[in-house]
């Protein structure tokens, strides 16, 4: 055969095997890398990109994204150290580092994915076991993650996969705990009202007590000051009396008879007595 019948034949088989689909060319991408597959078994590991050969029908290639990717799981529930369970929803950042080894252990992306998800989620288990609810949401959850993260790529790193963050999306209380928990907290503020009303009912009690008391003192303290003035005034008054009888027996007992009518008929009262009665003495005289 001729050298250009040589290289026809060489140009029909390839065209062939394109249209068989068993193209004996593929590329890989920057974003990922490869490994070829003879018999099952793989042959080359290719981390650079470019325009590769395989023997058709004999080898095959297997993908894997040499990106940082994202690991999301559906919410799980983790029994805390306080016997509370939670129901964690988490995510991961992670990559896989040695496509050799995840080919090795799982055959693809797909089964180093579900390989990922044991792992986060046994470390998860383990360690939010060991801690109260408080502290997984509240306290210390970015402590508890990085032990997590750390503890989970250890045991990654075996597999070839690298895990960089493991993070708590949401951590809720099983629905049937939400409302255990609701029932608590409405109990506990209630309690709180009732004592907060009757702490104020005692304190407006002793401040109307105290404001009695005052009441009572002031106006004590005014009768005694009103009787000390009207006891003075009345004593200046019997000495005034008292002077005018020395000086003038005879006007002194005129101006308290005239005293006594006006006390007695002021209210045109009614007074029924003798016409011979003392009480007229005055009247009488002319």
């Amino acid at each position: 055969m001729s050298k250009q019948g040589l290289i026809t034949a060489v140009i029909a088989v390839t065209i062939g095997l394109f249209v068989l689909g068993a193209s004996p060319l593929f590329v890989v991408d920057v974003t990922q890398n490869a490994i070829v597959v003879q018999l099952g078994a793989p042959v080359k590991n290719i981390t650079e990109a470019g325009l590769y050969m395989k023997v058709p029908f004999i080898q095959e290639v297997t993908y894997f994204d040499k990106r940082l990717l994202d690991y999301d799981s559906d919410p799980q529930d983790v029994i805390t150290q306080d016997k509370k369970t939670l129901l964690l929803d988490n995510f991961a950042k992670w990559r896989i580092t040695d496509p050799l080894k995840v080919y090795q252990n799982f055959q693809s992306q797909r089964g180093a994915l579900q390989r990922l998800h044991d792992i986060i989620y046994s470390e998860l288990r383990v360690e939010l076991g060991r801690h109260d609810l408080l502290e997984i949401v509240a306290t210390g959850r970015a402590d508890l993650m990085k032990i997590v993260t750390q503890r989970a790529n250890e045991k990654a790193s075996a597999y070839g996969i690298e895990i960089q963050d493991v993070r708590i999306k949401r951590a809720d209380l099983p629905e049937q705990n939400e409302k255990a928990v609701f029932a608590r907290m409405q109990a506990e503020r209630e309690r709180q009202a009732k004592q907060y009303r009757a702490e104020g009912a005692e304190e407006a009690q002793k401040i109307r007590s105290d404001a009695e008391k005052d009441r009572e003192i002031i106006l004590a303290q005014a009768y005694k000051e009103a009787e000390e003035l009207r006891g003075a005034g009345d004593a200046k008054a019997f000495k005034v009396y008292a002077d005018a009888y020395r000086q003038d027996p005879k006007f002194f007992e005129f101006t308290r008879s005239m005293e006594a009518y006006k006390k007695t008929f002021k209210d045109k009262s009614t007074v029924v007595m003798s016409p011979d009665s003392e009480f007229f003495r005055y009247l009488k005289q002319r």
